[in-house]
């Protein structure tokens, strides 16, 4: 538990920096994620956090989801986020999910921070701030992901994969793998 925590706190840190640069008339340029703008970014998160919260109990704070500040509603989903994986009662407990009996703390390491930390880069390259990714979450996030390319192309959530050299370093690599064009 300790693991997811930690690797949270820091992917989310890294989102948190950007979020919080973002210039007040950057919320609604275009992100790379079609039909998306960066404020976009920002409340697709809030709301996937809550999805997730909701599966053990825990609701997010209005200011996650019932506002037009970007900045308060990623605050709110993240400190939300970052308390419950910081509570083993909360973190461990059991739910149903599609892929069979999990627990909060296990989806949010599998998904949780991937997602976080593909839209930090989204959210950079949408208003010029640093694209810069934690080298070790962007390996671990495409090695989980690779083997399962099939499935992942069925959804909404990948574009078709960008070719990118084999030498590629890992962040080059997933947002290829993703769809993005790194």
């Amino acid at each position: 538990m300790i693991e997811t925590s930690e690797r949270f706190r820091r992917v989310a840190a890294a989102f948190t920096e950007r979020v919080d640069a973002v210039p007040a008339d950057g919320w609604d340029r275009p992100s790379p994620c079609p039909d998306w703008t960066a404020k976009d970014i920002v409340f697709h998160l809030s709301q996937t956090a809550a999805t997730f919260l909701g599966r053990v109990g825990v609701e997010l704070p209005a200011a996650a989801t019932q506002t037009d500040d970007p900045v308060a509603a990623w605050t709110a989903a993240r400190d939300t986020v970052q308390t419950t994986l910081d509570d083993p009662a909360i973190a461990t407990r059991e739910y149903d999910s599609p892929m069979g009996k999990t627990t909060f703390e296990k989806s949010i390491g599998m998904y949780g921070v991937g997602d976080v930390l593909v839209h930090t880069w989204d959210l950079a390259r949408a208003v010029g701030l640093d694209e810069h990714l934690d080298p070790d979450e962007a390996q671990r996030l495409f090695t989980l992901l690779e083997p399962n390319d099939e499935m992942m192309r069925k959804g909404t959530s990948f574009g078709p994969k960008v070719e990118v050299p084999d030498d590629a370093d890992p962040q080059t690599k997933l947002l290829a793998f993703t769809g993005r064009h790194p």
